[in-house]
């Protein structure tokens, strides 16, 4: 039977970023995937500014640029086809501009520097169960190939990071700590000849998010109340176009002599929970643990940092397990049960300070609400260039909203 360190379950944003800190930190790491990559998934696709810093860290962030994703330098906010606030990408740490990448591009570029890092990764690999010991911690999984051949891999530690339906969260009982409604639904598509920044339009109950991607083309999306859900999937394409109309006349005027290429993605699961983190012997990260409707889309750099953040964790837990005396031949620290745990639990509640704020912010968007109170706050905002400036970095970056309240 075959054994490592670390078991990581799903290579996109999340799992294939923890893969790869955990191979660069020395432990031996087997990264599984059920789909063959390269592939592409749903996203919204745009990676916000603590996710590029990680990325610059990793050395990744120029490999993404030399591979054709387009800077975007230029942001606007339209708000009921009457107020608009608008301005240059907000500069910091040599940053100057906001990257969508197509998901195939991007979840390829970070699982092929985790196995450049030393982790093995195979695609094509489906988990089936788990493997458990003494006192039911998780000690391994099982899985199969989509040739049929079947597998037990022993590991010191599973990761599931294999999203919003984990395998591995329902194998090993991962209670839902949180749970709210589905509050929109979405539907995108991808246009050539369209020309656009990165740009948001909203109205009461519409979202339109517009960037540009690889290949010249631009990403879309369409955002609708859960409740509408049964009537947008009945013609989606309709929906769609008639969201940009309502919403965003002068990008239908523009979209008037583009062409939608590829099919309309969409989805009704919005889903929102916080599950628990990590039990013995298993962790989640990135969707698997936590997650929220996407219109605030940053996702992605939710997932980046949550990686981060589990690998500062276990190298913890590895060197109070190298304080106590407990060193492995495959990685330090690892025989150490009680060290990593520990560790672990710092890492969830880590997790949970990261995203708490994230996860009510994107609940309180995904009302698509416009108060009257909300149009006299930007119509402030739009008064002043330097509150402009910082309310723009909001999609960007992530801001406490706070900040932005008239004095």
């Amino acid at each position: 039977m075959e054994s490592y360190d670390v078991v990581v379950v799903g290579a996109r944003s999340a799992g294939a970023a923890t893969a790869m800190l955990l191979a660069r930190a020395g432990h031996r790491v087997l990264l599984l995937d059920r789909t063959r990559f390269p592939a592409d998934t749903l996203s919204t696709q745009h990676i916000h500014r603590p996710g590029l810093r990680l990325l610059d860290r990793w050395g990744l962030l120029e490999p993404l640029k030399a591979g054709g994703c387009p800077p975007v330098r230029h942001i606007s906010y339209a708000l009921e086809g009457e107020l608009r606030l608008e301005g240059p990408v907000p500069v910091e740490e040599r940053i100057d501009a906001v990257y969508a990448p197509r998901r195939y591009v991007l979840d390829s570029l970070v699982a092929d520097a985790a196995v450049e890092a030393g982790a093995e990764f195979r695609d094509g690999c489906t988990v089936t169960g788990i493997l458990t010991g003494e006192g039911g911690r998780v000690t391994g999984v099982t899985c199969r190939t989509d040739g049929g051949a079947t597998q037990e891999v022993r590991a010191r530690l599973v990761v599931g990071a294999d999203g919003m339906r984990s395998t591995v969260a329902r194998l090993v009982g991962a209670r839902t700590e949180r749970e709210d409604a589905p509050m929109t639904c979405v539907y995108y598509g991808y246009w050539a000849g369209l020309p656009a920044e990165f740009e948001v339009h909203e109205r009461t109950g519409r979202l339109i998010g517009v960037v540009p991607t690889h290949d010249g083309l631009t990403l879309v999306a369409a955002y609708f109340p859960q409740e509408e859900f049964p009537a947008v999937r009945r013609d989606p394409a309709l929906a769609y176009e008639e969201a940009l109309r309502s919403t965003a006349p002068d990008l239908a005027e523009r979209a008037a002599g583009a062409r939608r290429v590829e099919r309309l993605r969409g989805t009704g699961s919005q889903f929102n929970f916080f599950r628990q983190a990590t039990g013995p012997g298993w962790v989640l990260v990135g969707d698997a643990g936590c997650h929220k409707d996407s219109i605030t889309g940053t996702g992605i750099s939710d997932a980046f940092e949550q990686a981060a953040a589990l690998a500062d964790a276990v190298a913890e837990g590895a060197e109070a397990g190298v304080g106590a005396g407990a060193g492995t031949e495959s990685g330090p620290g690892f025989a150490d049960e009680a060290a990593l745990d520990a560790a672990l639990h710092g890492y969830a509640a880590a997790r949970d300070r990261l995203m708490e704020p994230r996860y009510q912010m994107a609940l309180d968007s995904a009302g698509l609400q416009v108060t009257d109170e909300r149009r006299g706050f930007l119509r402030w905002i739009a008064s002043d260039p330097g509150s402009t400036r910082a309310f723009l970095s909001v999609a960007v970056s992530h801001v406490d909203a706070a900040q932005f309240s008239p004095a």
